[in-house]
């Protein structure tokens, strides 16, 4: 469901979930089958319901925020399967986003009440990109020269904490040429004719852990008539920000991208990280508050497209089928139920493997990964993570495609704890091959 102007109420500058949509609610239940949350605790309170009560009872002065709600609005993964089940069509991802930012804007008037560390890492390294690269160089080192393996070895990380040690593996491979290394700002069709013109977003952990995903991107809508344009400019969506309740970071960002993309007078503004593609599709309601950035942000939102729902949109170019390992496909949580994008991803995938493509048992249920929920509820993600990899395996599949970084990661964390050897890959590397192969013939 599209976001409106009137889709956040915002008090004191922090947006606040919107009255109309928490009445929208009609308590039916029909979210609770769908949520991750409550099929582990069967608790009404970690329902989409029951926090839209919570909400409700906030909003109406009836309780106070108290470490009970603020615990529930984090404790959701922000998923938005609720939200393909509600039967009235509860836009949640918008309340659960406001009710964070409610929540930080609560914090922030506590003696230590909000997290130096997440204030830090948000507000100092995500907002600046040559700062997350510099850093990513560093952790790259790390990684390679040998040190990682030393300090696992010696159990070090411990040392800053009792869940480190768990928490290291998680931490994403950073590759050794970031986007703008691997591509120049402007890539024309390799037939030589422009049929289309389109940017593309790097992303921030895309950029630095995935980067031959865009690239392999940018190949893959070359091939189907595409000049791509990769703005140098452009900063981080600010989806991390709006996720976790950081909606002033979200707007700053947001501002600075709709105004380095809309400059290109593209077609469309092409996204291959789910959560990325998610939130820009619904800039407009970051800017209820600020109606002169209102139509703007709406305006740029429409020309954002998911990189599987563009291909389909003009008519991808089909190799032929060059797969002969078993493929699965896990849908990304931002992807399916946030975008709504669920039939192009698998469209691409059966063009590739054909009867070696098999479909995933709960293939729209949440791997655990949730943005950092797999960082800040650890134990929960596992959790996740374990009935996400019974059906992975079940499946027999030595293939996965997700299209989203932090499924990827989470994924691949999961193959490796099973000992099992299954590649977890991007639909735009899977395609890319097939061209490649066939061009090979």
């Amino acid at each position: 469901m599209p976001l409106s102007a009137a889709s956040t109420s915002f008090s004191q500058g922090a947006p606040v979930p919107d009255d109309a949509f928490l009445r929208q609610c009609i308590h039916c239940g029909f979210c609770l089958a769908s949520c991750p949350t409550y099929a582990l605790t069967a608790r009404e309170i970690s329902s989409p319901r029951g926090r839209i009560r919570m909400m409700k009872n906030v909003a109406e002065g009836t309780t106070a925020i108290d470490e009970i709600f603020m615990h529930e609005m984090f404790f959701c993964l922000d998923c938005r399967a609720c939200e393909t089940a509600c039967p009235p069509g509860v836009p949640y991802g918008a309340l659960i986003e406001a009710a964070r930012a409610q929540v930080e804007n609560f914090r922030a008037s506590q003696p230590r009440g909000r997290s130096r560390l997440k204030d830090f890492i948000l507000g100092k390294i995500f907002t600046e990109p040559a700062r997350l690269r510099r850093i990513a160089q560093l952790l790259r080192f790390y990684q390679k020269s040998g040190l990682e393996k030393i300090a696992m070895r010696l159990r070090l990380p411990r040392l800053f904490g009792k869940k480190m040690l768990a928490l290291a593996p998680l931490a994403p491979r950073i590759e050794a040429k970031f986007t703008f290394d691997r591509l120049p700002e402007r890539i024309q069709p390799h037939d030589g004719k422009i049929r289309h013109r389109v940017a593309l977003l790097v992303g921030c952990v895309q950029d630095v852990a995935f980067a031959a995903v865009n690239e392999d991107t940018a190949m893959v809508l070359a091939e189907n008539g595409c000049e791509v344009i990769v703005p140098r400019q452009q900063v981080c969506c600010g989806s991390l920000h709006g996720h976790t309740g950081a909606s002033h970071h979200a707007r700053e960002l947001a501002k600075k991208n709709i105004a380095i993309f809309e400059a290109l007078k593209v077609e469309a503004i092409i996204a291959n990280a789910a959560g990325c593609g998610s939130f820009m599709k619904t800039y407009g309601h970051l800017f209820a508050a600020e109606p002169e950035w209102h139509e703007r942000a709406a305006k740029f939102a429409a020309t954002v497209k998911d990189l599987n729902e563009y291909l389909i949109e003009i008519g991808f170019k089909k190799p032929p089928q060059t797969l002969a390992q078993r493929v699965t496909y896990h849908d990304a949580c931002h992807l399916a139920h946030g975008q709504k994008v669920t039939r192009q991803p698998r469209e691409i995938i059966r063009a590739i493997a054909g009867k070696n493509y098999i479909e995933l048992e709960e293939a729209s249920w949440c791997c655990g990964s949730a943005g950092i929920y797999n960082l800040t509820h650890f134990e929960t993600a596992m959790q996740l993570l374990e009935r996400k990899m019974k059906n992975v395996l079940a499946s027999g599949a030595k293939i996965l495609v997700t299209a989203n970084p932090g499924c990827a990661i989470q994924l691949q964390h999961g193959c490796r704890q099973a000992g099992a050897e299954i590649e977890v890959v991007h639909p735009a590397t899977l395609l890319r091959r097939a061209y490649e192969a066939n061009s090979m013939q």
